[in-house]
């Protein structure tokens, strides 16, 4: 919890306003005030965000696409350019650095802020929301809803309340910024739906509706030793604790990463390996790239395969030493596939390091021996692709027509999307 000395809220949950569509409108202004989806637009894809103009028709983020296209056929259905959202995405947190140093990172759209020691210099909390979101607006062209509070979860439930809503007439605005003031902060709570608390998801839901709680009032209302005899000890705690406000998880400004990896759902299964081995060069070549510009190396690699039933596994081994090399990934995660029969069919592939540690602490190994070459070689593929691009330098394997067909990050993460390629090719 983060307060500053008089009580007064400081942590503040930022969230931009249909972030993807946002940057889509900003674009090209001619979608402005017209139903946009945004996300994979193939048959298998997925909605990652929408206008509030889409909004009114009930379509929202995670739905099937082909779901979207029922409930609005005019809709305009854009697949995501990552690359773009990636670097709004830094203008916003730039903003955001400027302002306190206290910055955690949800995700490219959203971050939490501590600004206790940013009062000085701009006001109260509700102050410095005002000036991130004229900030945001300006530096970046988009529009942000913040949520200030004493602590994380209450800010962001503020956020949510401060968003635009979307009608059959129109998005009506929302008041931008909420403020949940210490002596209100039970009143803006308790009459919100149980579902709007962390770790409350659809099968913890059917236990709380079949002890009679529907609102965040009826949880906190019921005993702990109720909850904890229900839910388990630690589930049963930390509601028990959300739903008479108390979030005690500070704003994070940096948390390494646990893994890196890549996935991909494909338009049509892989019944035979050959496809699929070329996948895991594609991939293995992404994260290695990854790996060696976050300064990182990894000892597990894992493999996950869903099938098209959607049963999903994983397989993992590690090494004996780190990797961040794109053939010593490919051996380990092609001897990992080839362990799997994938006659069934094979609707996602991924690829993922994990067991990171920063590659300048890597003890010298008999294992390593001859790997510099490798090293050297990767090196100068970062490089080739610094200046002239991703595509200018690759493996042979992915070479087809007069582009390589490298994995980018954020491509088909939403699914794939229409067009012979699965839309890489936008």
């Amino acid at each position: 919890m983060s307060a500053a000395a008089d009580g007064t809220p400081s942590v503040l949950h930022v969230d931009m306003d249909a972030f993807y569509v946002a940057v889509e409108v900003r674009r090209d202004p001619s979608l402005a005030g017209r139903p946009v989806v945004v996300g994979g637009t193939g048959d298998r894809g997925v909605v990652a965000s929408c206008s509030y103009e889409a909004r009114a028709y009930g379509i929202h983020s995670a739905m099937p696409t082909a779901r979207a296209r029922r409930l609005c056929p005019h809709a305009v259905f854009l697949a995501g350019r990552f690359d773009d959202y990636t670097e709004a995405s830094r203008r916003i947190h730039a903003v955001f650095t400027s302002i306190t140093p206290l910055v955690e990172g949800v995700a490219l759209d959203e971050a939490f802020l501590d600004v206790s020691g940013a009062r000085r210099l701009f006001g109260d909390g509700a102050a410095v929301a005002s000036v991130i979101r004229q900030r945001v607006r300006d530096e970046a062209g988009l529009d942000c809803s913040v949520g200030v509070a004493r602590n994380k979860m209450l800010a962001k439930l503020a956020s949510r309340a401060a968003k635009p809503r979307p009608t059959p007439t129109g998005p009506q605005p929302g008041p931008g910024v909420v403020v949940v003031a210490p002596d209100e902060e039970l009143s803006f709570l308790h009459p919100l739906p149980v579902t709007a608390l962390w770790g409350v998801g659809p099968a913890t839901e059917r236990r709380l509706r079949r002890m009679g709680v529907s609102t965040v009032g009826d949880l906190a209302r019921v005993p702990l030793e109720s909850l904890v005899a229900s839910l388990g000890v630690a589930a049963g705690h930390q509601l028990h604790d959300l739903a008479w406000a108390r979030d005690a998880r500070r704003v994070e400004p940096s948390r390494p990463s646990k893994s890196i990896g890549h996935e991909e759902t494909y338009a049509h299964d892989h019944h035979q390996m050959e496809p699929l081995r070329r996948e895991v060069v594609r991939m293995s070549d992404a994260v290695a790239a990854r790996l060696r510009a976050a300064g990182l190396r990894g000892r597990t690699v894992t493999v996950k395969i869903r099938f098209g039933d959607f049963s999903t596994i994983t397989r993992s081994r590690t090494e004996t030493a780190p990797v961040d090399t794109a053939p010593a990934l490919c051996r380990a995660a092609t001897a990992l596939l080839e362990s799997v029969d994938v006659t069934p069919g094979v609707r996602l592939l991924g690829v993922s390091v994990s067991g990171l540690a920063e590659a300048e602490a890597e003890q010298l190994s008999l294992d390593a021996a001859g790997a510099g070459d490798w090293e050297a070689a990767a090196r100068a593929v970062d490089e080739v692709r610094r200046r002239f691009g991703d595509r200018a330098v690759g493996p042979a394997v992915l070479a087809g027509g007069s582009t390589l067909d490298v994995k980018r990050q954020g491509d088909t993460q939403w699914g794939p999307s229409g067009g012979p390629d699965g839309g890489r090719s936008r």
